[in-house]
C-alpha cells in the first residue's frame, strides 16, 4: 500500500462482474448522492439569500433557515439516505444472482464518460460503476497470468504495443471509422495490441502508480520472451504513460527495459484549455455571494480534469494542496523516458498552426504547444528533435484516433 496516496500496487486478479442489477446499484447511489448534493446547495444559498439584507443593512428574517426550512431540509436528507440504504442492500443481494452479463459499445462509452468526470468519487464511494485498472482484447478483461494470456493470445509476437486511452473514453473507442490503429499495427508490423482500460476521473499519478505494476506483471507473465514494448497514448493516456514510467523507475521495474518506443498523439503535456476555463467559471462563481454556492458544482469534475490544467503527474503535485484553489503552476518537472524513443503528434483545426482558428482553438480540446511538449520555462520543454513531432493539420482531437495519415506517421516511427 502506497504511503501517500493509499494505491495498492498490486494487480487485481479478477474484475467484478458487471450485470443490469449492479449498474441500476450503481445509478442509484449516484441518485441518492446527486439529490443530497442538490439539497445541500439549495440550502446553501438558501442561507446566502436570508442573510444577504443584513450585510446591505437590512432585517434578517427570523426563523428564516432555523425552523421550517431547516426541518425540511433535514427531512429531505433523511428520507433519501433511508430510501437510498434500502435500494442498495435490497440490489446488492440480487446482483450475484444474475451473473454477468456481456457489455454493449454504447454502456461502455457511458460508462466511461462517468468515470472520467465522476470517477474519483466514484472509487471512493464504492460505486459499482467504477473502472478498475485491467488489459483487455476486443472488450474483455484479459488474465493477467502467463495461462490467461497465452490462452487470449494463442500466436503472442515478442513485439507488444500497449494502448492507452485518454480521458472519458475506453479502449474500445481506438476503433473509429472502421479504424484500429492497434489491429493495424499488427498486420503490418506485427505487434501484438494490449488495450488498457482505466478510471480516467482518478489522479494521473493514481494511474500511472497502477499501471507501472500492470505492465510489470504483463511482461513477466507474457508467454514469449518480450523483446520490444511500445506504447501508443491518446491524450490523458499519454500523462498515465510518463507517470508510470517514472513511478517504475522509482520502484526499478523490469518493464521499462523493454520499452522502446513512446507515441503520444494529442498529450496535453502542459495542460488543456478546456479545464483551465472551467478553472476560470468556478472562481467567477465564488467571488460573489449569491453565486457562490453554485462553485460547488465546479467541484463535481474529478481529479482526473483537475490534473489537466497544468498536465500534473506526480503525486507531490496534488497531495495536501486544494486542487481547486487559485495558483500557478506548482509541477515537478518530469524529463521523457531516457533511453526511450518519444514521438508526439499534435493537431490543429486550421490550416497552419499560426492561423486564428489553429490559435484558438488548436484541435478543440488541446493546445498544439502543450501537445508537442512546448514551453516557455525551459524546465517544463521537452526535448523532442524536429523529426519526432509532427503536426496533423485540419484535424480535430479525435481524428487522431483515426485519419490514415496519423496511421502512416506512427507506422514509420515505430518502423524505423
Amino acid at each position: 500500500m502506497d504511503n501517500v496516496t493509499g494505491w495498492n500496487w498490486e494487480v487485481p486478479a479478477t474484475i467484478a462482474p458487471r450485470n443490469h442489477l449492479s449498474d441500476l446499484q450503481g445509478v442509484s447511489r449516484l441518485a441518492v448522492d446527486a439529490t443530497t448534493g442538490l439539497t445541500g446547495l439549495v440550502e446553501a444559498m438558501h442561507v446566502t439569500i436570508a442573510r444577504m439584507p443584513v450585510k446591505l443593512g437590512g432585517p434578517l428574517v427570523e426563523g428564516a433557515v432555523n425552523g421550517i426550512a431547516w426541518f425540511v431540509y433535514r427531512s429531505i436528507h433523511g428520507v433519501t439516505r433511508a430510501v437510498g440504504g434500502g435500494l442498495d442492500i435490497a440490489l446488492a443481494q440480487l446482483v450475484p444472482l444474475l451473473g454477468h452479463m456481456d457489455s454493449s459499445p454504447e454502456r461502455e462509452a457511458v460508462v466511461a464518460a462517468l468515470n472520467g468526470v465522476l470517477g474519483d468519487h466514484l472509487t471512493e464511494s464504492g460505486n459499482p460503476l467504477a473502472i478498475t485498472m485491467h488489459w483487455r482484447k476486443d472488450g474483455k478483461p484479459l488474465e493477467p497470468t502467463r495461462k490467461g494470456l497465452a490462452a487470449a493470445f494463442p500466436m503472442p509476437s515478442a513485439k507488444i504495443v500497449v494502448l492507452v486511452h485518454g480521458l472519458c473514453m475506453n479502449d474500445l473507442q481506438w476503433t473509429r471509422r472502421e479504424h484500429s490503429h492497434g489491429a493495424t499495427l499488427a498486420r503490418k508490423l506485427g505487434y501484438t495490441p494490449v488495450y488498457l482500460h482505466y478510471n480516467s476521473g482518478q489522479h494521473i499519478s493514481t494511474n500511472g502508480r497502477a499501471l507501472t505494476a500492470m505492465l510489470e506483471a504483463l511482461v513477466t507473465a507474457w508467454p514469449v520472451q518480450v523483446e520490444e514494448l511500445a506504447i501508443v497514448a491518446h491524450s490523458m493516456g499519454g500523462l498515465v504513460a510518463r507517470s508510470a514510467h517514472h513511478y517504475g523507475t522509482v520502484a526499478g521495474h523490469r518493464w521499462r527495459r523493454h520499452l522502446r518506443k513512446l507515441v503520444f498523439l494529442g498529450t496535453p503535456h502542459h495542460g488543456a484549455a478546456l479545464e483551465r476555463g472551467g478553472h476560470r467559471l468556478h472562481r467567477l462563481f465564488d467571488r460573489t455571494p449569491y453565486t457562490a454556492p453554485l462553485a460547488r458544482l465546479g467541484k463535481i469534475r474529478s481529479a482526473g480534469i483537475t490534473d489537466l490544467r497544468h498536465g500534473s503527474l506526480l503525486d507531490e503535485d496534488w497531495h495536501g494542496r486544494d486542487r481547486f484553489a487559485h495558483g500557478e503552476d506548482a509541477r515537478r518537472p518530469v524529463p521523457l523516458p531516457a533511453g526511450v524513443d518519444c514521438f508526439a503528434i499534435g493537431a490543429t483545426m486550421g490550416s497552419t498552426p499560426r492561423d486564428l482558428r489553429g490559435r484558438l482553438l488548436g484541435d478543440g480540446i488541446v493546445p498544439l504547444t502543450s501537445a508537442l511538449g512546448r514551453h516557455r520555462d525551459p524546465q517544463f520543454t521537452l526535448a523532442l528533435p524536429e523529426s519526432h513531432q509532427w503536426i496533423a493539420r485540419h484535424m480535430s482531437h479525435f481524428d487522431l484516433l483515426s485519419r490514415p495519415q496519423v496511421y502512416e506517421r506512427i507506422h514509420a516511427w515505430l518502423a524505423g
